[in-house]
């Protein structure tokens, strides 16, 4: 049903979402900060959001591509010229940020942790 690919920083990113088949079932995007040491994200909004996105995801029944996107250490992240805010697709301003490719639904920061709203992406699905 949810098939998880997992990318690690801009350039696999651009090169997956840029090989994407435009007639491919829904793709999901959740941006996170790198992973420290212990396996938990850098950044606080992250570690919050991650096991409440993946037990969602886990019990989704739908058939749909769920991108773990890796968008770097803090200083990466908090440049202002990072990739992932500069990329006119993306326009990332927070992380954690969830996003419907090619859509115009979207997540960011506290609202990944919402049940609720995680549902409301995936209304009106065939």
């Amino acid at each position: 049903m949810v098939t998880k690919v997992d990318l690690n920083g801009y350039d696999e990113f651009k090169r997956y979402a840029d090989a994407l088949d435009p007639k491919r079932k829904k793709v999901i995007f959740y941006f996170s900060g790198t992973k420290l040491d212990n396996g938990t994200s850098w950044c606080p909004d992250c570690v919050e959001a991650e096991p409440i996105v993946k037990t969602f995801m886990s019990q989704l029944k739908k058939d749909v591509i769920f991108g773990y996107v890796d968008v770097g250490d803090r200083p990466t992240w908090k440049d202002m010229n990072c990739p992932f805010r500069t990329d006119p697709r993306l326009k990332l301003m927070v992380i954690p940020t969830i996003v419907v490719w090619k859509g115009v639904q979207r997540l960011e920061g506290s609202q990944c942790t919402k049940v609720d709203l995680l549902q409301m992406l995936f209304e009106d699905d065939d």
